[in-house]
């Protein structure tokens, strides 16, 4: 029997890996350098296409979902609440990853994610991430090694920014 979230579907990915190999910030050449076009055609019948509308909530903090998204198009706002305030984080446009903090921890959300405007976005599930490395091990480990080099490069960003703006992230 065949769980239909779990079958894979192709999906024409064009726009989104140009849209990491035109975007310049860290992250995104983390990206590009680790997924080769092969790379994004073995993958492609494991993402799921997703078109958010302005304010739409991606994650929120403090849930427990794990999935994580490819930015096609559109900007979303990633921000922190405190007990006082909400500090904004960052914002990410086309080529960004993002979820990738909870995808590998299997923690709660740390923020929340929200679309500052209409978004195409890639959703990849840990069930399918799971078939994924099953089935296609190779791709499953390159892609894992390309987001924790952008979990290292964000947090060496942080660190950067910490270092010459004490108190402020």
């Amino acid at each position: 029997m065949k769980i239909p979230f779990l079958t894979p579907k192709n999906h024409d990915l064009s726009r989104l890996i140009a849209a990491i190999a035109s975007n310049g910030s860290d992250d995104i050449d983390t990206m590009a350098h680790f997924m080769e076009q092969e790379m994004w055609d073995v993958l492609a019948p494991y993402l799921e296409p997703e078109s958010l509308d302005r304010g739409y909530l991606l994650t929120t903090q403090g849930a427990y979902d794990r999935t994580l998204y490819f930015i096609e198009s559109g900007t979303v706002r990633v921000h922190y609440i405190d007990v006082q305030r909400q500090i904004h984080i960052a914002n990410l446009g086309p080529g960004s990853v993002v979820g990738e903090a909870s995808f590998f921890s299997h923690l709660e959300r740390s923020a929340t994610v929200q679309a500052a405007t209409p978004c195409q976005v890639w959703s990849l599930t840990p069930e399918r991430f799971a078939r994924l490395s099953k089935e296609k091990p190779t791709v499953a480990l390159t892609l894992a090694m390309a987001l924790g080099a952008t979990v290292s490069v964000r947090l060496l960003g942080l660190s950067k920014r910490l270092s010459h703006s004490p108190g402020q992230i």
